[in-house]
């Protein structure tokens, strides 16, 4: 997902450069690696099931997948042009402050502090835990003590911190003691973070393979007669919003690309090719992943699913299939977790340089030479949105926010066409300026569907908090950091 990216280029230099002259460049293979890695993480196992929700019919349940996937790439492509121009540590608040200056460029680095990384981590740790009950359940308080222990936010609803007590403590478990292990220096080596990846792929691909040669009468899952929810237009405009949303969170990471623009062999070239090949590969894994899902239970069983991936392992294999594959997912998003806490510190060490984050935060410990400041600050706020919201909560939050900045990123795009018309462009968007303008026109059209769709959800009674509003809270609880951080600037 989010900023793993970073830590992955640093293994691919470290095993296939032996010294810094030929660090620069990594091929087609590498760069394809970075884009699949990125997008393949905790997602795959809990978006189904709220897609499944959402629309309520097999053949959209399907073809939502692929509809994401295609606006992925053209956001993909978009911004790679901007990447292969300022391959900087700080990736888009490098891009920002080019673009628009110095304010977008800290309101970017905030809400990758307060929303978009913070977020990532929680929601990933979060399904680590889910998972985790697959071998114990975790204790939580009754209904009544639950609710009676309430944060109001005015326009933003009402948060119940000690719902799901026992779920949100080992979260926050998980995310402080990887943070412990990051302050030390103890890394992930290549094997090891290899091990990770692997067993990702290979449980979804096991089940991939044999729910086809298992599963009995599985073709009757995709007929239409099987939809389990009544939609009217304006229902079913509100269910695709939910449901792309859901899958956004699963292709998230794309962006990635941006990390290694500068470091790639013939980027004209290698870039597109490794956006396009990666991406439609992710999206045909989505779809064969979810193909298998529907192919196992009907709709309305992964709808109503908790743990899907384990859920379609215990049909298939019997109880011991689904402790396996529990196991994988949980290994899969333990080191998902792991390699996002550290790489979002670049960010936060750009911004503390620049002089807009706490000063502090740029500081690298003596003796473990790890931004231990910085790791520490996004644990306990990474802690705190735990204990706000669910996964669902926690991702719709943040996919609403890292939209409006997807867009504004895009819209960069003709700025610096206009502003620097003459820069070096290693790699240049290729059907310029028609899939920039169809991508600003959806992403604009989903940030406003969302907000909307988000508050009628909410008038409906259907969800405790309205989630953009909360991110947009979020982000804007940064104004009063802008005016201080200015202040001391220039003081």
């Amino acid at each position: 997902m989010v900023f793993q990216v970073k830590h992955f280029i640093k293994l691919i230099h470290m095993n296939n450069s032996p010294n810094s002259s030929q660090m620069q460049k990594i091929g087609l293979f590498s760069t394809i690696m970075i884009v699949t890695g990125s997008m393949v993480g905790s997602g795959i196992f809990k978006d189904p099931t709220d897609i499944a929700v959402a629309l309520g019919i097999p053949i959209w349940y399907l073809l939502i997948w692929v509809i994401a996937g295609i606006l992925t790439l053209i956001g993909a492509l978009s911004n790679a042009e901007v990447a292969s121009m300022f391959p900087k540590t700080g990736g888009q608040y490098i891009f920002f402050k080019e673009m628009y200056g110095d304010v977008v460029a800290f309101f970017y680095g905030w809400s990758i502090f307060a929303v978009i990384q913070t977020g990532s981590i929680a929601s990933i740790a979060y399904v680590f835990s889910e998972y985790a009950q697959t071998f114990i359940q975790f204790p939580r308080f009754s209904v009544s003590i639950e609710q009676s222990v309430h944060l109001y936010l005015p326009f933003v609803g009402t948060f119940y911190p000690l719902k799901e007590i026992g779920l949100k403590l080992i979260t926050v478990g998980i995310i402080l003691f990887l943070t412990f292990v990051n302050i030390l220096g103890v890394r992930s080596g290549s094997l090891v973070q290899n091990v990770f990846t692997v067993a990702k792929f290979l449980a979804i691909g096991l089940l991939i393979i044999c729910s086809l040669i298992f599963a009995q009468n599985g073709t009757a899952h995709f007929h239409f007669s099987q939809s389990i929810v009544s939609h009217n237009n304006l229902s079913f405009l509100m269910g695709f919003i939910v449901a792309i949303q859901a899958a956004f969170w699963s292709y998230d990471g794309w962006n990635n690309i941006t990390y290694v623009a500068g470091e790639v062999n013939k980027p004209q070239k290698t870039i597109p090719n490794a956006l396009i090949i990666g991406t439609i590969s992710v999206i045909v894994f989505y779809v064969l992943t979810n193909a298998a899902f529907l192919y196992v239970l009907p709709l309305s069983s992964i709808a109503s699913s908790s743990l899907l991936a384990k859920d379609v392992a215990t049909v298939i294999f019997g109880g011991v299939g689904g402790y396996l594959v529990a196991s994988a997912v949980m290994i899969s998003t333990f080191g998902t977790t792991n390699g996002t806490i550290l790489a979002s510190a670049r960010v936060y060490q750009a911004m503390a340089e620049d002089g807009y984050f706490f000063r502090s935060m740029k500081d690298i410990h003596h003796s473990f030479h790890t931004p231990h400041k910085a790791l520490i600050l996004q644990a306990v706020w990474t802690s705190l949105l735990v204990f706000s919201g669910t996964f669902r909560a926690l991702t719709s939050m943040l996919i609403f926010v890292t939209w409006i900045y997807y867009a504004l990123g895009v819209i960069g795009l003709f700025i610096l066409r206009k502003k620097l018309p003459n820069a070096k462009r290693p790699y240049k968007v290729i059907f310029y300026p028609y899939l920039p303008i169809i991508f600003v026109i959806f992403a604009t059209a989903f940030v406003f569907l969302t907000l909307y769709t988000d508050i009628q959800m909410y008038v409906n009674g259907k969800v405790e908090i309205i989630h953009s509003l909360y991110g947009l809270f979020l982000v804007a609880t940064g104004i009063p950091f802008y005016f201080y951080f200015r202040k001391k600037l220039f003081t």
